[in-house]
């Protein structure tokens, strides 16, 4: 049995390496962005505490000069529901609600207790006088189902034999 053979071509004839000149690439150079950064201030900018504001020295100006003017001071506006009471011997105020409103703030509350505590009463009377009845309503129909052969059992064994008819 003869082996297959095989032929190579000469290497010889493949050429040698070329020599290149070696590339001069320069760096690459790039041109950042910039900008100015704009500053916005924010929605519920308030000034510090202690600093007053543009409002606060108009008013600060306005009554300067009417004390200037010998006129007097203006009275601050206060709220419509509110009445102010003066603490004897001192210099303090207190804010108290209208009479209208503490006398419609103490009926709602008093009715709301003597409606909350009636009712207690009544559904407690109503358990007492109720529970009887019941317990005696579920005795007599417990009594009526066990002397009917056991009640769901015998309920039961008679379905059972309908079915098998």
């Amino acid at each position: 049995m003869e082996l297959p053979s095989i032929i190579l071509p000469d290497a010889t004839g493949i050429p040698g390496l070329i020599q290149l000149p070696r590339p001069i690439i320069n760096e690459p150079k790039a041109i950042l962005p910039s900008y100015k950064p704009l500053v916005v201030p924010p929605s519920n900018l308030s000034p510090p505490v202690g600093v007053p504001t543009i409002e606060e020295e108009l008013i600060a100006q306005a009554e300067q000069e009417r004390e200037e003017r010998g006129e007097s001071p203006k009275p601050k506006p206060q709220a419509a529901e509110v009445t102010r009471i003066d603490i004897p011997f001192t210099d303090f105020q207190i804010p108290v609600p209208k009479e209208e409103i503490l006398i419609t703030a103490g009926t709602t509350a008093g009715v709301s207790v003597i409606a909350t505590l009636t009712v207690t009463s009544l559904f407690k009377q109503t358990v007492k006088v109720m529970k009887p009845i019941i317990m005696q309503l579920a005795k007599r129909i417990q009594k009526k189902l066990n002397g009917n052969k056991g009640g769901d059992e015998a309920a039961r064994t008679d379905l059972q034999d309908q079915g098998k008819d």
